[in-house]
């Protein structure tokens, strides 16, 4: 039996028989064609997970062996049936070996290579994406990016903010980098005046280096933290997440950044490079210039750091009255005491009984998070309001979905639906009688309209 909820699996065999077992009549099945344009992608990865389980499953003396003698018979295939012999030139060396790097010896600036190898290549390798958590928590991030520094050859920083602390972290790596000819480009901000002018009078510095800057903190406010290191042996990688260039973010804070290779998410690491070049040629960042332009950026700085900042949005933590929270105590009681469950509120107009139903559902999903609600009444003004109503209790201004008078819900976990809409469709309606876990009617006298 298959589990419900989301798929993006290729059609097998095993999974057309699996489907073939459920009764389309109760359940909803979404099968699309294949697009032409992702074919290749599609067949490729799940090629990739067929030959992974194959290759894995040769085992004892020798399989490595076995291993390449089954992967060049694929490659051979491939070639036979395309007609193409520049497959022979994908046939994989019978040694078994992975190449590791490539170095002049004329000239070099180092005579241990495979010292200077150790120091340059990252712990994560080249080729494997990763997640770093911080707080020291395995590899450090800082450790990481000095060894991303040293082994690339075009790097490029998208970070809101630069302080002078994190920067030292790598200043001796960036000085190595950009004194043997690698490219560096900066792109951040003035907001808040969380950037320290010292930090970008350094980076200004460097050889073959530019920064840019967006000062308009008010409409543009570049929250990204990436970086990306190119190499022109074509192994690329990014970090993306939420580390800006401090110490904290860097080190020792619970920062979460994920780095991935070109040879795993290819199309992730060309989407980087392309947007950054188009925040590059965007007019809202400028270039910083040390003679020219640091009178501007340190006003800028100094400007957004005595800025007075007001929050657009108020959230308000609604409570019920006293009179109100002895119902819902008295509603307490009676479900844990007694095991009543279908429960009764009588109260004078006005005094809040659709409060007291907010209140009493919010309770219950705190205990029942993704519990199901229901709410009946039988005018359209009546759930509208009580919608709202239970927005603000919830502190969710998304929350709920109206089902009266034409209105359809997209979901029905929670409804705010009219006796007549319920009434006409009910025959229709493919709900079970234990899907919701909260029902309430409003003016109960009205009940015998709702079958």
């Amino acid at each position: 039996m298959m589990q419900q909820g989301l798929y993006e699996e290729l059609v097998s065999k095993l999974i057309s028989s699996k489907l073939n077992d459920l009764d389309r009549n109760a359940f909803y099945i979404k099968e699309t064609a294949i697009d032409k344009n992702e074919a290749a992608s599609i067949l490729s990865q799940y090629l990739c997970d067929v030959i992974k389980f194959a290759l894995n499953s040769i085992s004892g003396d020798g399989n490595i062996e076995k291993q390449i003698h089954l992967s060049n018979k694929i490659i051979s295939l491939l070639r036979n049936e395309l007609n193409n012999e520049t497959f022979d030139e994908d046939l994989i060396a019978t040694e078994a070996k992975i190449l590791s790097a490539i170095f002049s010896k004329i000239d070099a600036r180092f005579s241990n290579f495979e010292k200077h190898l150790k120091e340059i290549t990252p712990y994560t390798r080249l080729s494997q994406s990763e997640l770093f958590t911080g707080n020291n928590a395995g590899i450090s991030l800082e450790s990481e990016i000095k060894k991303e520094i040293l082994s690339s050859d075009k790097i490029n920083f998208l970070v809101s903010f630069i302080k002078w602390t994190g920067i030292r972290i790598f200043e001796n790596e960036l000085l190595e980098f950009t004194e043997r000819g690698g490219q560096l480009r900066v792109i951040t901000t003035s907001y808040m005046g969380a950037t320290d002018f010292k930090a970008v009078e350094f980076l200004s510095d460097l050889r073959n280096a530019e920064i840019k800057v967006s000062y308009n903190s008010n409409n543009e406010r570049l929250h990204a933290k990436a970086y990306l290191f190119c190499r022109n042996t074509g192994f690329h990688t990014g970090y993306i997440g939420s580390s800006n260039i401090s110490r904290s973010a860097l080190t020792n804070g619970l920062e979460w950044n994920i780095k991935v290779t070109t040879k795993e998410v290819r199309h992730i690491i060309d989407k980087f490079r392309k947007t950054f070049d188009t925040y590059w040629q965007d007019k809202e960042f400028e270039l910083f210039n040390k003679t020219h332009h640091s009178k501007k950026l340190r006003d800028a700085i100094k400007r957004e750091r005595t800025t007075e900042r007001n929050d657009p949005s108020f959230y308000f933590n609604i409570r019920p009255y006293h009179y109100q929270e002895e119902i819902l105590e008295k509603l307490e009681a009676e479900r844990i005491v007694h095991n009543r469950y279908k429960n009764l509120i009588v109260a004078a107009t006005g005094t809040g009984k659709t409060v007291i139903s907010a209140f009493d559902f919010k309770r219950f999903r705190k205990q029942n998070p993704g519990a199901k609600l229901l709410f009946v009444a039988h005018r359209k003004e009546i759930l509208q309001q009580a919608q709202a109503t239970f927005q603000g209790v919830l502190g969710d201004n998304n929350f709920g979905e109206l089902w009266v008078d034409g209105i359809e819900p997209e979901k029905y976990d929670t409804v705010f639906a009219s006796v007549q809409t319920l009434n006409n469709r009910i025959d229709l309606w493919n709900i079970s009688k234990t899907f919701y876990d909260f029902i309430i009617v409003d003016e109960v006298h009205h009940i015998a309209a709702f079958n």
